[in-house]
């Protein structure tokens, strides 16, 4: 039997419970939604959590898809699921905490005494640490984004390889590999020996069916790829990008875009105009260095200085 917060499943068994982290400002409890799949057969420990930054909901979308169709009498080892990380950012949509104002996914490993985001993100990290693999599910937020997975650990960490597969594996077709901030769950599992991948599923706010579809695809990848369930993962080389050069506006007006999400750039190649209300140029921006077209953000209109978009470069296949 595995036990996570109120939800005990035992062999061939789904249960879903809470995860109990606190109180809110009336000193009611409140817990974070949680879901065990146990196999009807030993195996690999597998963490996913979601929208540990609180207007991320593709990550949602995927956990909402992927529980009801995890078979525990075919599933050999353990799914544990946290749905909602971020619970008081997720009540308001918002990225941050507001309790403390804190970015969750800067707060790993957590401090069961701390701030409010420490205390969840060590709540849940006690269980993330147990699993073999962990699957961090994200979005890009306000910006667009092309589906990809984040390696977070660092080229040179001892798990580094082992994190490269698992991103393979889960499939989205591109791969960031690059050190992440400290306090990233992708970033300190592996310091703790357990591979952990990033999945950065869409973008734009809001609730992207195909970027969901992508990530439930990668879900289930993983759980062929690593032996939870039968079957092959079908594993496709990954373009990677080993770091971003990102553009800002050095005017204020309204954004035109050369280039749509993944497609591929040459130095010295534009990659945005902006114009004035009436469509007269200010200013047109070059690449700095081939690469893809990676993200951009939502909205046309900047001031100077304000963030247009990211092209991945160092760019290869694996």
């Amino acid at each position: 039997m595995t036990s996570v917060g109120t939800a005990d499943a035992s062999p061939g068994t789904v249960d879903t419970g809470r995860l109990e982290v606190g109180e809110t400002r009336d000193g009611s409890t409140f817990g974070l939604p949680v879901a065990v799949v146990e196999g009807a057969r030993d195996g690999k420990t597998l963490y996913i959590q979601a929208a540990s930054d609180g207007d991320e909901l593709n990550g949602v979308g995927v956990v909402q898809r992927v529980v009801p169709r995890i078979d525990p009498d075919e599933l050999a080892g353990t799914v544990i699921v946290v749905g909602v990380v971020n619970y008081h950012a997720f009540q308001v949509a918002e990225h941050r905490n507001p309790i403390d104002d804190t970015k969750m996914n800067r707060a790993y490993p957590g401090d069961e005494n701390g701030t409010s985001s420490e205390r969840i993100a060590a709540a849940t990290y006690d269980v993330a640490r147990d699993a073999d693999l962990v699957l961090d599910l994200h979005q890009g937020s306000t910006s667009r984004m092309i589906d990809e997975v984040r390696v977070r650990c660092g080229r040179r960490h001892r798990l580094h390889s082992k994190c490269l597969d698992l991103a393979k594996t889960f499939g989205c077709g591109y791969v960031l590999d690059q050190k992440g901030p400290d306090g990233q769950l992708a970033r300190v599992a592996p310091s703790d020996g357990v591979p952990a991948v990033d999945p950065e599923l869409g973008g734009a706010v809001g609730w992207d069916e195909e970027s969901i579809a992508k990530g439930v695809e990668g879900v289930f990848n993983v759980l062929r790829g690593y032996d939870f369930l039968p079957g092959d993962a079908g594993l496709e080389p990954q373009t990677r990008a080993k770091a971003f050069d990102q553009y800002g506006s050095p005017v204020g007006g309204l954004v035109r875009f050369h280039h749509d999400l993944g497609d591929r750039v040459s130095a010295d190649e534009t990659l945005f105009e902006v114009t004035d209300v009436f469509g007269e140029l200010k200013a047109r921006i070059t690449a700095d260095n081939d690469g893809i077209f990676w993200r951009s953000r939502r909205l046309p209109q900047v001031a100077t200085g304000e963030y247009v978009c990211s092209v991945g470069k160092t760019v290869d296949t694996y």
